[in-house]
């Protein structure tokens, strides 16, 4: 069976991977967004589904608003013990850890392993009843950038550390360094992780027969002539116990639709891992096209963005970009979303703004929506989000309805409507989107209302840290018992349609 990258096309930044028996478990950074810590499933790293969140909501106050681009940044994952282990940094407060003994159910509340603002992209590994933690550092909030640290904790991860060691220093051979992966092999501590930024760097491989260094540095992936740009933070994963099969899963800044996930080959020459097509000379490898599935075994799985809101409850592909107040919704025949006073000001800065990734190249959306809005300034709609966005409503003015089209951007104050349409008479409205990509990375997309020639087009752009993003609302200008009901959201790929670049 053979693979063709990216794996996903979906925004799941700075994956982490592991292999757990006969199953590959991913995490990635959220950021801002609610549920937190997505957690994958796959048995052959190519074919995965979404299985859990690791926290139900952000855990400090300050995230019942909306901070585009704080949050969580590069989780890791790892199995010790018979536990899982998550360690999850806010670039504000320090490095935190969850555990849970069932990977599909409930996590425990986090406890801190390193306070303090300034750090990022933590990595646990075990040796000598100890544990030790990997680090990189955040250059807007500490003044520096470009290292890599360790600090020391228990087995169990209960103890909280109070200092760390910087253990390599990449300003000269490894500008940038950061979101570092630890391993042991044989003699020596590995440790993985990408140099030169997020759209234009390399991955190396440092390692040391010491945890605290010195560290030998190796360049083992870069962008070569493929159209891999980056290619950025990853994992390195055995796909058995032999310890001789191994694959590299990283993301790639794909522009509009964020940092999409690739699989790589890895294989040790001299004691080095290489990734990707390689001579077999022990330099660097470059990004394939794709390859045999690294395990023969297929099952179907698949992230499917489409909701039909008939469950009782949200698909796992939703998020909000604050964590939502509990009366935000309810399912009675599909989806209600009470229109919530938001105080003014532009969609950017909304917490029940209900959205998902992108997850295919050229797409078509349709959501239909039945309207009980009440009250002037109720309104519901449909919208493409990132830092600038663009929306299509229906509001109430004046006591009638109508179908409004309006754009904005991150911080820039209220919204700015584009179209206005005649009164909007009906119950139900179908809000449409066409979405088709454009070289180089780009993506259009056009709204329409169902029934209505009223359209618009427009180019979308990635959010803060993230991919663009499409999803549904409803809001109110003062107290209101409005509401709208969705009856559907579905979501078609539409790639077969579109002549290949």
């Amino acid at each position: 069976m053979e693979y063709k990258n990216p794996v996903i096309c979906g925004d799941f930044p700075d994956p982490d991977v592991i292999r757990v028996g006969e199953d590959f478990y991913m995490v990635s950074s959220s950021f801002n967004y609610s549920p937190a810590v997505p957690v994958l499933h796959s048995k052959n790293l190519v074919e995965w589904e979404i299985i859990n969140y690791v926290l139900n909501e952000l855990p400090f106050e300050k995230f019942d608003k909306v901070r585009h681009g704080e949050g969580v940044w590069a989780p890791s994952l790892r199995y010790h013990g018979g536990k899982f282990y998550c360690l999850i940094p806010f670039p504000d407060e320090g490095i935190y850890v969850a555990e849970t003994d069932d990977i599909y159910g409930k996590w425990s509340l986090l406890r801190p392993l390193l306070t303090g603002a300034g750090y990022e992209d933590p990595c646990p590994i075990w040796e000598n009843g100890k544990c030790y933690v990997a680090f990189a550092f955040v250059k807007s909030r500490i003044g520096f950038n470009s290292r890599l640290a360790v600090f020391e904790t228990d087995e169990e991860l209960k103890t909280t550390a109070t200092d760390y060691r910087i253990i390599f220093d990449g300003k000269d051979i490894a500008p940038k360094i950061e979101g570092p992966k630890i391993y042991r092999r044989g003699k020596y501590f590995y440790i993985l992780a990408p140099a030169g930024g997020v759209k234009s760097g390399w991955q190396v491989a440092l390692r040391s027969q010491k945890i605290y260094g010195d560290y030998e540095c190796k360049v083992i992936l870069t962008q070569g002539d493929s159209d891999v740009n980056g290619p950025h933070q990853g994992a390195l994963i055995d796909l058995d116990d032999s310890g001789e099969r191994w694959a590299f899963m990283h993301f790639q800044d794909a522009g509009a639709y964020g940092r999409i996930i690739h699989l790589q080959p890895a294989e040790w020459v001299d004691d080095w891992i290489i990734c990707g097509k390689h001579e077999g000379d022990g330099l660097a490898g470059t990004p394939v096209d794709g390859g045999k599935y690294p395990v023969d075994i297929k099952t179907g799985y698949a992230i499917n963005p489409s909701d039909g809101f008939d469950g009782g409850k949200l698909s796992l592909v939703w998020q909000t970009p604050a964590n939502p107040p509990a009366d935000m919704l309810s399912f009675k025949n599909g989806l209600r979303l009470n229109c919530a006073y938001y105080g003014g000001g532009g969609l950017s800065d909304f917490p029940q703004l209900l959205l998902q990734k992108v997850y295919y190249r050229n797409f078509a959306i349709k959501a239909k929506c039945k309207l009980n809005l009440l009250n002037d300034g109720d309104e519901a709609g449909f919208a493409v989000f990132g830092k600038e966005y663009a929306y299509v409503c229906v509001v109430r003015r004046d006591g009638r309805n109508y179908l409004e089209i309006r754009k904005g951007e991150i911080g820039g104050g209220e919204d700015e409507t584009l179209a206005k349409s005649q009164p909007y008479n009906e119950d139900y409205v179908t809000f449409q989107l066409s979405a088709k990509h454009e070289k180089p990375n780009g993506l259009t997309f056009k709204f329409s209302f169902g029934g209505s020639a009223f359209t618009h087009k427009f180019y979308a752009r990635g959010g803060i840290w993230t991919g663009a993003k499409a999803g549904i609302y409803a809001r109110a200008e003062s107290e209101s018992r409005g509401f709208a009901t969705f009856k559907y959201f579905r979501v078609t790929c539409t790639d077969k349609r579109v002549n290949p670049d």
